[in-house]
């Protein structure tokens, strides 16, 4: 199990109401709860609120949580996306009993059992065409149509079905079916197809099966083998639990496990079809599965997202029956809350401007009398270079990191404006004066403009006796971050706005519709030394700019890539 609980904070949804009744009448000897995904893609956000609440509730109650691959469709499943899966249940913190499972290691039970539902006469071979069959089922206002088959002798039926586990059927030639009710209110349970022929060979079993159970028939069945007790899913299976209790109760489990269904997560501005999400990996749309913009566990992780920013984000939606939609900014809120007190600071200009100190020498010089108690520095002659000792974050102990400090420096564009918009506080020709963070009051005497007019450099004086203290006789207002033109590091800082700019992608027909052509913007940036050093992987907050991480596929020193995780700021404050 996972070290993140706290079992002094009971948190109270219907689910967990349910599981404590069942465990204060004794009704089972241990909690067993499963994740069972579909080995067909990456797991995405919905899958977080999924993976959380079966591992948590298994740990609240002293149970144990499987994982379980449904992996019951060998055209559309893969080793990758299994091995993905276990990464991202890993890294979100959480551990499941025993070894990962396998519909597929149970095929051979589920086999004999689809001949005893046939020997009962609750099963048949059908022989109509996939078209034929849809057609038959009805409507929601006909009762459907029974196959020519249905009412087959055992014998008969079992011969047929012995023809499908042997090859003799093509695709789509023959399915079992569940002899249950044409008639009933529930399509679900208008005789469903439980087995189909699929000459495929599969990622688990290779080649010894051309028949394979659909997922409503094995899914049940798993749970019930593993000793389920409390089978969680979303409200679109709900109108499948009739058939899920069907087919435990035709098998005869003494204890079967019951389903309990859940609202999914839904998050504006997100798609969470893997469908979907697969059609534009396919298409290049984006780089990948992992792809900082993709709202998927991969994605996310790549992008910078913490685990305890996504359990915190899971808990905070909570467990209802109840389908809503969840601002985006919630989630945002989540991991900037983590991220707050685990990033250490340092400073990257995303739009640099070149700034050239003037008395540079003259002013440095000086610095060993000049400086404030609370100034760490030391001055390098050789390099001319003032390198600044600042910790690594300001209320937390991380170390402390190195800044140079040079004669020709690096703004941001927009803290310096010829016409500033009203409410401006940064640089202009009216206000000339402000700090840099960690050292001198700076003063601009100059913009130099190229022939558009846009400003290329600022000419500047720092006032030697303001290194760590506040100047006399004078207030100046505004802090503004910097980097060393010289010894700052060139990098490729990402910035990301959502990948999707529709409030509801997925009522989009055509997913390209639902883009955002801003989703990715690549600035060319300098970033400090001490970012550019730190390992791929790791997370910082660039003071005034936002929370970013080394890419975890690209980042070098030589060549630094960060991924823009999430701002800095927002206005947004989550209900309490």
């Amino acid at each position: 199990m996972s070290e993140h609980s706290n079992n002094n904070v009971q948190k109270n949804d219907f689910i967990r109401n349910i599981i404590r009744d069942d465990v204060n009448a004794q009704k089972y000897q241990q909690i067993v709860t499963r994740f069972p995904p579909e080995p067909n893609g990456y797991l995405h956000l919905g899958h977080v609120k999924s993976i959380c609440l079966n591992f948590g509730i298994a740990e609240e109650f002293g149970g144990i949580c499987n994982l379980r691959f449904d992996d019951t469709n060998p055209t559309a499943e893969k080793q990758d996306y299994i091995d993905n899966i276990e990464n991202d249940v890993k890294w979100l913190g959480f551990e499941w009993a025993g070894e990962a499972r396998h519909a597929s290691g149970y095929f051979d039970q589920l086999y004999a059992w689809a001949l005893q539902l046939i020997e009962q006469g609750d099963a048949y071979v059908d022989l109509q065409s996939p078209e034929q069959i849809k057609e038959n089922r009805g409507s929601f206002n006909e009762v459907g149509t029974p196959s020519p088959q249905r009412d087959a002798s055992v014998a008969e039926n079992l011969a047929l079905f012995n023809d499908m586990k042997d090859g003799k059927f093509a695709e789509g030639e023959a399915v079992l079916r569940a002899k249950i009710d044409m008639a009933s209110p529930n399509m679900n349970m208008r005789d469903p197809v439980i087995y189909r022929v699929m000459h495929q060979a599969h990622h688990q079993t290779g080649e010894k099966w051309c028949i394979y159970p659909m997922y409503d028939f094995a899914h049940p069945l798993s749970d019930a083998i593993e000793g389920i007790t409390h089978s969680i899913c979303t409200l679109e299976f709900e109108d499948h639990r009739p058939f899920y209790d069907w087919a435990v109760e035709k098998i005869g489990f003494d204890l079967p496990p019951h389903q309990y269904e859940f609202s999914r997560l839904n998050v504006d501005y997100t798609m969470t079809s893997k469908r979907k999400l697969k059609q534009l990996v396919d298409e290049g749309v984006v780089s990948g599965w992992d792809d900082p913009r993709m709202p998927t566990i991969a994605g996310m992780r790549r992008r910078g997202y913490t685990p305890e920013g996504l359990r915190d984000f899971c808990e905070r939606v909570g467990v209802t029956k109840v389908d809503s939609v969840v601002d985006f900014r919630l989630l945002e809120f989540s991991i900037r809350q983590s991220l707050e007190t685990t990033t250490a600071r340092g400073m990257a200009v995303l739009k640099p401007l070149k700034v050239t100190i003037t008395n540079f020498d003259e002013a440095v010089s000086s610095w060993e009398s000049q400086k404030a108690d609370s100034v760490n520095a030391r001055w390098d002659e050789d390099a001319q270079t003032l390198w600044l000792k600042q910790p690594k974050h300001p209320n937390v102990d991380m170390g402390e990191r190195e800044i140079p400090f040079t004669e020709t420096l690096y703004i941001d564009q927009g803290d310096y404006e010829i016409e500033p918009p009203a409410g401006y506080k940064r640089l202009s020709p009216e206000k000339p004066e402000i700090r840099l963070r960690n050292t001198y009051v700076l003063a601009v005497t100059e913009h130099i403009t190229d022939a558009a007019g846009n400003v290329t450099e600022l000419k500047a004086t720092i006032d030697p006796a303001t290194l760590g203290k506040n100047p006399e006789g004078r207030k100046v207002k505004g802090v503004i971050h910097w980097v060393s033109a010289s010894l700052g590091v060139p990098a490729t800082v990402r910035m990301y706005e959502q990948l999707f700019s529709a409030e509801d992608p997925s009522s989009v027909s055509d997913v390209h519709q639902a883009l955002n052509p801003n989703s990715l913007t690549e600035l060319a940036a300098v970033v400090e030394p001490s970012l550019a050093n730190a390992d791929a992987g790791t997370r910082f907050q660039f003071e005034r700019e936002g929370y970013f991480i080394a890419d975890s596929e690209e980042h070098t020193s030589d060549k630094p890539v960060f991924n823009q995780i999430v701002s800095l700021r927002d206005s947004y404050k989550p209900a309490s």
